[in-house]
């Protein structure tokens, strides 16, 4: 995977800087994703009626959306302290003890990942999500007993781009599952018009929509988007973010007018140029790139499919119509 890939959804080092100091603190600064919105306060409210810790959440969806940023409000709204890991980084069963032993009432653990978690962590987890206890084998063999420890109630956040990997058992422990959809232009307009106000960037209309509409319907990617145009701006302009600068600055980004990159755009001209739209398969579009098939899969083709340039089908990957429209005028995809 290319991880100096402007608009990748995938989060990048600077990302964490940026992300820290844009990131919404409650439910009404988050923009979008209304229906997990109104589902969240109802589920919160409820537990303070009841004086006890939420559900069980897991949070499902591309990268890039906000999982982290709510795991960390629904701590916040409900008072609570927020223990951050991931799946891989739990490699042993006494990793997840330490963890679980930590907590304290009504903590939010908040694990991203989550379907990277090693089977043997999983099984510890059932009954500390269902029962509130941990389950300690002492000693080996025929003397092996265990002992069962009571745990503080504590909330289980989960984060995963793959549902599907995550086994039914931990998966129904969950007592609430909500999915995270790519934001409408509208919505990611907000959002980079947010963004620059607390970066103290001036920034207009016409810019602003630019920034949206090249930002994959994602979060994360217009705020990198914005960090690169406002520091082009600076350097290039008296520092205020016009159409011209933004054209300007996205052209030397390599963003075209759908947020589509070189990457994309040559993973198109294969399937058009070489394979006649298709349908090929992954396999040889990964051997005519270059790029690997799980990186087409899972980084490339989501975001070409949800703009409707590409379709998967049982024959192998089609390029569509709109795809070929757009493209009709270019005398070179690449």
């Amino acid at each position: 995977m290319n991880t100096e890939r402007i608009i990748t959804n995938e989060e990048q080092p600077e990302d964490s800087i940026i992300d820290s100091n844009l990131r919404p603190q409650t439910l009404d600064e988050f923009i979008g994703q209304s229906n997990i919105k109104e589902n969240l306060q109802i589920f919160m409210e409820a537990a303070r009626r009841r004086s006890e810790a939420i559900e069980h959440v897991l949070l499902y969806g591309p990268p890039g959306l906000g999982k982290t940023t709510l795991a960390h409000i629904i701590a916040k709204e409900m008072g609570a302290s927020i223990r951050i890991t991931s799946g891989p980084a739990i490699e042993r069963s006494g990793d997840l003890a330490a963890i679980l032993t930590n907590l304290s009432d009504n903590d939010v653990l908040f694990i991203d990942e989550i379907h990277r978690l090693n089977k043997v962590i999983e099984e510890i987890l059932y009954p500390a999500m269902e029962d509130g206890s941990l389950d300690i084998i002492i000693g080996k063999g025929p003397s092996a007993r265990t002992l069962r420890l009571d745990l503080p109630k504590f909330t289980l956040i989960g984060a995963t781009t793959k549902i599907s990997n995550i086994s039914s058992p931990l998966r129904d422990r969950f007592g609430n599952i909500l999915h995270l959809n790519f934001y409408e232009d509208d919505e990611i307009e907000k959002i980079v018009k947010r963004s620059s106000s607390i970066l103290g960037v001036s920034i207009d209309d016409e810019s602003t929509r630019l920034i949206a509409k090249r930002s994959r319907k994602t979060p994360r990617v217009a705020n990198r988007l914005l960090k690169r145009v406002r520091d082009f701006s600076q350097v290039k302009s008296d520092g205020k973010i016009t159409k011209e600068s933004s054209e300007s600055a996205l052209l030397l980004l390599g963003v075209d007018d759908f947020g589509l990159d070189a990457i994309d755009r040559k993973i198109l001209a294969v399937i058009i140029e070489k394979f006649n739209g298709g349908p090929v398969g992954l396999n040889t579009i990964s051997a005519a790139t270059g790029e690997e098939m799980s990186t087409i899969e899972d980084v490339y083709e989501p975001f070409l499919i949800q703009c409707g340039f590409l379709n998967r089908t049982s024959q192998g990957r089609v390029i569509t119509s709109h795809a070929l429209k757009f493209f009709e005028n270019k005398n070179s995809l690449i």
